[in-house]
């Protein structure tokens, strides 16, 4: 059910399906209220008839008239979409388009000037004159209507559109959407060891099976998803363990080794099938299990904009900041253990899994690397680093902050020349590090 939901979600994302399900509501709204006009007898008297056509000929003109519109607005809307996620590619990165394709109101507005331009041609197709006279009324109605609502979506389009390549508008979306992801991937109680959270003895428990199968990738490319209740369902049915050397974001080639199964009885090749299937592999990442995927995103914005042609350590402080609360949250979140049991303590799935220092090192590694010769930037680094470790309670995780404050100072000593922002640095890395390392 799981694997479902994701491809449910891939899809959502597509920049067609909205609106291609609007186009369909579109086209059968039109069948109905054409229907409904014909067994319907509308008054025009007193104010209805100001507002309901009587003539076959205003129904056309009308018709027409709307139909011609919304197309010609619907180009401009694709052209100005293109516009934007040009700008967006060239000043984000080409990885960022996908954030602008998620966006609901882009498909909506796409859809919605299509769709009420195959409504008016349908309803346009159900006037009749001659022997037999039928006016679709209310159906002309509310195409007028549609009409006045796709000027003023119009309106709200081309403000989305001018926010929405802002820097700091899609720095925040992102880490909107990292902290979604982090309260998926990282609740309090997830991922418990065994009871009284003591690492079991792997060496003898893969000694306890007499079998092992090894496992290889079906074909080439990102791993996407891991079906991780279906997967736990196979094992437990086998009486098995599995021991998997990959997780989603990784890049497979086919026919690699990933990972092994071990038994104690044959395990027939469409078990072993089954297994593989609940690895979905794919041409290019997705962010719905891959926390390291939205994170380089952000890290992208800020590399670019620290790169030389750019020179904007504003957006790269503002990235730092976002990164900072996102972390700050995972120095108190409990990670998921590698360690999977099935419901009578028996381990079943040896797992890849985050560790909070692999994600400390996606998140600053490359914005420290390309913030040499910045002082305010390596500043702010410093500062994200001590609000990190006011947060982060477990010593590994503290550990791994101190690693990271000791390599921002070896970068100020070694580029930043002014006297006064290197004290400023020094003072600051004192807040964590009783004794700084010395150059």
């Amino acid at each position: 059910m799981k694997k479902l939901l994701f491809f449910w979600n891939e899809l959502k994302a597509t920049f067609w399906f909205v609106p291609v399900l609007i186009i369909i509501f579109s086209i059968l709204f039109s069948v109905g209220l054409v229907y409904l006009d014909s067994i319907l007898n509308l008054p025009q008297n007193n104010l209805t008839r100001f507002f309901l056509v009587n003539s076959a000929d205003s129904a056309r003109s009308i018709l027409s008239t709307i139909s011609g519109a919304m197309i010609g607005v619907a180009g401009t809307v694709f052209s100005v979409t293109l516009v934007a996620l040009t700008l967006a590619s060239s000043q984000f990165g080409p990885r960022l388009i996908k954030n602008f394709m998620y966006v609901r109101l882009n498909q909506v507005v796409l859809g919605s000037y299509i769709s009420t331009y195959l409504y008016c041609l349908f309803v346009l197709t159900a006037i009749k004159e001659g022997d037999y006279t039928f006016i679709p009324a209310l159906s002309i109605l509310v195409a007028i209507f549609a009409a006045m609502a796709n000027i003023i979506l119009l309106i709200i389009f081309i403000h989305r559109i001018a926010i929405s390549i802002q820097a700091d508008k899609v720095i925040s979306e992102i880490s909107a959407f990292i902290s979604t992801q982090l309260k998926t991937l990282f609740p309090e109680k997830m991922g418990e060891e065994a009871e009284g959270g003591k690492r079991p003895d792997i060496t003898a428990i893969k000694s306890g099976y007499s079998k092992t199968v090894t496992l290889e990738s079906p074909k080439s490319g990102y791993l996407q998803y891991i079906d991780s209740e279906t997967l736990m369902e196979i094992i437990t049915r086998n009486n098995a363990l599995l021991e998997l050397n990959v997780r989603p974001g990784g890049f497979l080639v086919e026919e690699l080794e990933i990972g092994h199964l071990h038994s104690n009885e044959n395990i027939e090749k469409g078990e072993v099938a089954k297994i593989l299937q609940q690895l979905v592999v794919g041409p290019i990442k997705t962010p719905q299990q891959d926390l390291e995927f939205s994170i380089h995103q952000m890290v992208e914005i800020a590399v670019r904009a620290l790169s030389p042609g750019v020179n904007d350590p504003y957006t790269a402080i503002a990235s730092i900041d976002n990164l900072t609360a996102s972390l700050c949250y995972l120095g108190t979140a409990k990670f998921p253990s590698k360690f999977r049991f099935d419901t009578e303590n028996n381990l079943r799935v040896i797992a890849d899994t985050l560790d909070f220092e692999g994600i400390l090192d996606a998140a600053f590694n490359q914005i420290r690397q390309f913030s040499a010769g910045s002082p305010a930037v390596i500043i702010r680094l410093m500062e994200a680093l001590i609000t990190i470790h006011q947060f982060a309670k477990n010593m590994r995780y503290r550990k791994a902050i101190i690693k990271h404050a000791n390599m921002v100072l070896r970068l100020g000593r070694e580029s930043i020349n002014e006297k006064n922002d290197l004290s400023d640095l020094e003072k600051r890395v004192e807040k964590i590090i009783e004794k700084p390392e010395k150059t």
